[in-house]
């Protein structure tokens, strides 16, 4: 792709250049979902298992599910606190259909949490196509009431929970938030969306364009909607539960952070989120990443760009997450 990778940022241009692609080109194909998740998990077999870090207590909640199953969300929270921290629920990345395994990213989960003085707390949330939406945001929401509900023996605040989510997770992320609003729960103290995929439609400029083909092509961000949604993708009245981008009514939802980058498929999308949020009179800083593609953050994580992002983007979550009174009362 040597049209693109000349507009990007040098070091992102140098890391994509260093990285596997497939077929497209681009570094994630999605016309075989369960081989890439197969891959996947071999890839990560292959990594050696580092020493549990001791700044740091891991513990997985199994939190019952109305049809008998349980949900899993992995709590990591500094070692050594005994006073109630605050909480960032945390979805991952995967075009909600891969990732199932919160373990796998334990150093960027650590990070967080010693970084943030907060637990932060890894939602395992189920996948499309074996469950569709909002299957995920359900999840999110299960996990929310549940930390709100157990804040005492949990030793957190329930004043002061965060929703964030990265890619995929955004939409489980922002679903949740209007769940929350919805159903007349205690306000998340924030809400993050790491270049979200919001809007199963596809319509904005930045969906058409080759040069935002990084990452992923179109035709898999398509395959990843249809897995989500079946046959429901890009009809009408397709529940803002399900994708978030077709919500109409922002108004309620919790100060917001929304990252973009200049050649991705999803940029106009979340650009569109933030701008719709500050309509309705919600706090939404928007941020737009100039020569950087899809999750720059984590495939070139040592780049300047990346640092820089890291600072606004964490400056962010500390405000949110530790400000008490500026969350007492809602």
């Amino acid at each position: 792709m040597p049209g693109i990778t000349d507009a990007l940022d040098p070091e992102l241009a140098a890391a994509f250049a260093a990285m596997p692609k497939a077929g497209n080109g681009a570094l994630i194909e999605l016309s075989d979902i369960p081989g890439v998740r197969a891959q996947l998990r071999a890839a990560a077999a292959q990594v050696p298992v580092s020493p549990p870090d001791p700044r740091v207590a891991i513990e997985t909640l199994r939190i019952p599910r109305e049809d008998g199953t349980a949900l899993e969300v992995v709590l990591y929270r500094p070692a050594g606190v005994t006073d109630d921290r605050p909480v960032l629920l945390w979805f991952h990345a995967g075009a909600q259909v891969l990732g199932d395994n919160a373990r796998d990213d334990d150093a960027y989960h650590t990070g967080l949490a010693l970084d943030l003085d907060c637990v932060l707390a890894a939602v395992v949330y189920r996948l499309a196509p074996e469950t569709p939406a909002p299957g995920a945001a359900e999840d999110g929401y299960l996990a929310y009431a549940h930390l709100v509900a157990h804040a005492d023996e949990l030793r957190i605040d329930p004043r002061r929970i965060g929703l964030a989510g990265a890619s995929g997770g955004g939409a489980p992320a922002a679903a949740t938030a209007l769940m929350v609003r919805d159903r007349h729960e205690q306000q998340p103290c924030l809400l993050g969306l790491l270049y979200p995929m919001l809007d199963d439609r596809l319509e904005t400029p930045s969906a058409f364009e080759i040069t935002a083909e990084v990452v992923i092509a179109r035709p898999d961000i398509q395959l990843a909607w249809a897995a989500v949604l079946g046959d429901r993708v890009g009809k009408d009245g397709v529940h803002p539960y399900a994708a978030p981008g077709r919500a109409t009514d922002l108004a309620g939802l919790p100060e917001t952070f929304v990252a973009v980058a200049q050649f991705d498929l999803l940029r106009d999308e979340g650009m569109e989120f933030a701008r719709s949020l500050n309509a309705a009179g919600v706090p939404a800083d928007l941020h737009l990443y100039a020569r950087a593609f899809h999750a720059w953050d984590r495939f070139a994580p040592h780049s300047a760009l990346s640092r820089g992002f890291e600072r606004t983007w964490r400056d962010f979550l500390q405000r949110n997450l530790q400000s008490v009174y500026q969350h007492a009362g809602r």
